[in-house]
């Protein structure tokens, strides 16, 4: 009897605990990995970064499951890889690591939150009807960037400043046309090695850019910083933290497993603040607290069942 219940205990644990585990991990370290870019862009130009960072991921996940003889992609799920590596990672990742070299981390990361907002529109083009809670989502979401932006008012009157949100702004619209091609046209294959190949993809098409662009440093020039930078991010943020993400939705509800979303932002704005002595007002909390709600209500209308939806 004894026995039986450890045993009950014990699959309690594994079946609940781990994904919980997971979830803060993710929640934490993805947060992390803004100020990582922030430090290694400050040497190095940015895509540059990100084609140096998906090219040493997307090859360990690839050889493992090589190693482990996993079937390999058929048909037409290359052009679904093909299409998520340009979205999710040469254009989203790039993106965003390029753009974070003219802004903080913590602004960086507030702006990535701004997705679902561009799903709902994508969808509203598309001949959806949009729900009343999306629409009120959103003018939260508004109303709290305005404020965080509201101690930034100077700095756009900076080129650099406006050209680093511009990329990020860029970057959250490719991430959202990738979500929703996920939820579309999703590989059946396995989830750890299609990423592994859309990061190995999105490195070449990186690489391909970049050299023809004439923007790339010689490896020899690349400090020590940034090298750290970029094992950190390939570490723990291109392979812990996507396994621990991949781990987290398959065992969690999806409101639950969403949570890192809201999480990670605050995590690199108070990191910044300590780490790189970046601006942390009144205003700007206050500003975070607001657009996160709001980005809430926009994920809660997107995830209720259209039934129950109340339609403009």
């Amino acid at each position: 009897m004894k026995a039986r219940i450890q045993t009950a205990f014990l699959t309690k644990i594994d079946s609940i605990g781990l994904p919980i585990i997971a979830l803060c991990w993710v929640s934490f370290f993805w947060g992390t990995t803004w100020l990582a870019s922030k430090e290694g862009v400050k040497h190095m130009p940015g895509l540059q970064l990100a084609t140096i960072r998906q090219f040493l991921g997307g090859i360990l996940y690839v050889a493992y499951f090589i190693l482990k003889k996993e079937p390999w992609p058929k048909g037409k799920q290359w052009i679904t890889i093909l299409i998520l590596a340009i979205l999710n990672f040469a254009l989203s990742n790039g993106l965003s690591t390029w753009g974070v070299k003219y802004i903080t981390s913590g602004l960086g990361a507030i702006i990535a939150t701004i997705f679902p907002i561009w799903i709902v529109i994508i969808c509203f083009f598309q001949g959806e009807r949009v729900a009343k809670l999306a629409i009120l989502g959103m003018v939260v979401s508004f109303g709290g960037i305005c404020i965080i932006f509201f101690d930034y008012l100077s700095d756009f009157l900076k080129p650099e400043f406006q050209f680093g949100i511009l990329l990020s702004v860029m970057a959250t619209v490719t991430w959202a046309f990738g979500t929703l091609q996920t939820k579309k046209k999703a590989a059946s294959f396995n989830p750890y090695f299609s990423l592994g190949l859309q990061m190995l993809i999105s490195s070449f098409i990186l690489l391909a850019i970049t050299e023809a662009s004439g923007t790339n440093i010689p490896l020899s020039q690349i400090p020590l910083e940034s090298w750290w930078a970029i094992g950190y991010l390939v570490i723990i943020g291109s392979i812990l933290t996507f396994i621990a993400f991949i781990y987290s939705l398959q065992h969690l509800p999806k409101e639950i497993s969403s949570i890192y979303a809201y999480i990670n932002p605050i995590v690199a704005i108070i990191l910044g603040f300590f780490i790189f002595g970046e601006t942390l007002t009144q205003s700007i909390a206050i500003g975070v607290l607001v657009t996160l709600m709001g980005l809430y209500l926009v994920n809660k209308s997107i995830r209720k069942p259209k039934k129950k939806k109340h339609l403009l």
